[in-house]
């Protein structure tokens, strides 16, 4: 029998206690924003005499409350994505779908995350799960074995030989008989309750992806890990809600991703044999995956209703490789996007995107003025740059606890902001000058 349930609340709650609170998070944003721009201006010995640095202070400033500014009205512009196609019980649009996951050597993880896509809150008729295994060398193919015999529909794919994610994608989706598919790390796992919401967007037929909200399953492992899951938080419930806004998440994340099948399956060749410097590229497929569904026309949204969970690095070692791999991919998909989003969305790139890229590439160099040359050549403290960093995490911290109060993980949120400024900001150096290493690494 079909469930009922009642229609997403995607407005605001409208409390006396949210009241006060949010306009107490608008005093405190307001004097952060202050303390901000004159602290970081003190990284100048004078305005006159710098003025480079106090523009660039006030830009990044700027740009970083617009993203929290933005992050604030998502649910508002889900509330414009889904007008005119709600329906009383919002169970009667249930189109197929296609589970597809892309996997090496993650036998310890690769059966529960194939379980669970058989556990979603959805009809039993109307899934498919395609498990690709990709070249694995420990027990993965047998893992999945393990998991046909209790589900006999399961699709399994055998590559003897790895050939790369982006492959395996694209033979899933090859494959897929759903009109909804649905990618999933082979170490994610989407939250059954929650799955509908997955799906739900699509019923706008301009929908051509939707990301998912993710956490970090092993939150609790160490401090790397805690530090990724504050950071996880920022990146999906600001960073991603800010973009999907404007209905152009520029990223629709690998841990969990729906994408219309008749929207990707026509560019699949296109993407798969993607190149860049005259290599094939062998990441950034999930963004350049959303590339090729925005230069159609399609917008792409975040979800926050919907839960998803991922296994993070829980080693240095293993955090810096994904590192330099995330910002390989984000670098080649800027470059790629250029050429077509401007003429798609003009605020958008002006606003966001073109700055976004400015303040990225620029960031390094600052960090390497105010911690290294300052310091060890004209004997200038980098004391203020420092507390300007803190303090703009400190505005995402705000947005961050009013969002999720009882969520223990928001402290965290300075330690990223920490290791970002000591450490992140120069693996973008090191992810270019090897931007021609097309090796995967390792998680």
């Amino acid at each position: 029998m079909r469930s009922h349930k009642k229609r997403p609340n995607y407005g605001f709650k409208k409390t006396m206690s949210d009241l006060f609170f949010n306009l107490g998070l608008i005093l405190a944003g307001l004097v952060l924003i202050a303390l901000i721009i004159m602290l970081k201006a003190k990284t100048a010995i004078e305005f006159s005499v710098e003025p480079i640095v106090f523009l660039y202070t006030t830009f990044v400033t700027t740009f970083q409350l617009s993203r929290v500014v933005g992050a604030m009205f998502h649910k508002k512009s889900m509330e414009k994505v889904m007008k005119g196609f709600e329906s009383t019980t919002w169970d009667e649009y249930e189109p197929t779908v296609t589970f597809v996951i892309p996997c090496k050597n993650e036998e310890t993880v690769i059966r529960r995350t194939i379980e669970n896509c058989y556990a979603v809150d959805y009809p039993r008729s109307k899934i498919e799960v395609i498990a690709i295994n990709d070249g694995s060398t420990d027990g993965t193919l047998e893992e999945m074995q393990e998991a046909k015999r209790e589900h006999k529909d399961l699709v399994i794919v055998d590559w003897e030989v790895n050939r790369g994610k982006r492959q395996g994608m694209a033979e899933g989706i090859r494959r897929a008989k759903g009109e909804i598919v649905v990618q999933l790390d082979s170490d994610s796992f989407i939250n059954p309750k929650t799955f509908r919401g997955l799906v739900r967007p699509f019923k706008n037929p301009r929908v051509g992806a939707v990301s998912a909200h993710t956490r970090p399953q092993n939150s609790d492992e160490n401090l790397l890990t805690k530090m990724q899951t504050a950071y996880y938080f920022v990146s999906f419930r600001i960073l991603k809600a800010a973009e999907s806004t404007f209905m152009k998440v520029f990223c629709c994340s690998g841990c969990c991703s729906a994408y219309r099948r008749s929207v990707v399956l026509p560019v699949l060749n296109k993407w798969v044999k993607e190149k860049f410097l005259g290599l094939p590229v062998t990441w950034g497929d999930d963004r350049a995956l959303t590339n090729c569904i925005l230069r159609k026309d399609y917008i792409t949204i975040y979800s926050e209703e919907v839960e998803a969970f991922t296994i993070v690095p829980n080693s240095l070692k293993q955090f810096l490789k994904q590192q330099v791999r995330w910002k390989k991919g984000w670098f080649v998909n800027s470059v790629f996007a250029t050429r077509f989003i401007l003429r798609k969305d003009p605020f958008v790139t002006l606003t966001y995107f073109f700055p976004l890229i400015l303040i990225t590439l620029i960031t390094p160099f600052m960090a390497i003025r105010a911690l290294l040359y300052n310091p060890l050549i004209r004997g200038i403290s980098p004391i203020y740059y420092i507390l300007g960093v803190f303090l703009m995490s400190a505005v995402m911290t705000t947005y961050y606890r009013h969002i999720e109060r009882k969520n223990k993980y928001w402290p965290y949120v300075f330690v990223w902001s920490a290791i970002n400024m000591v450490i992140l900001s120069f693996v973008l150096f090191y992810a270019l000058f090897t931007i021609q290493n097309r090796k995967w690494g390792t998680r």
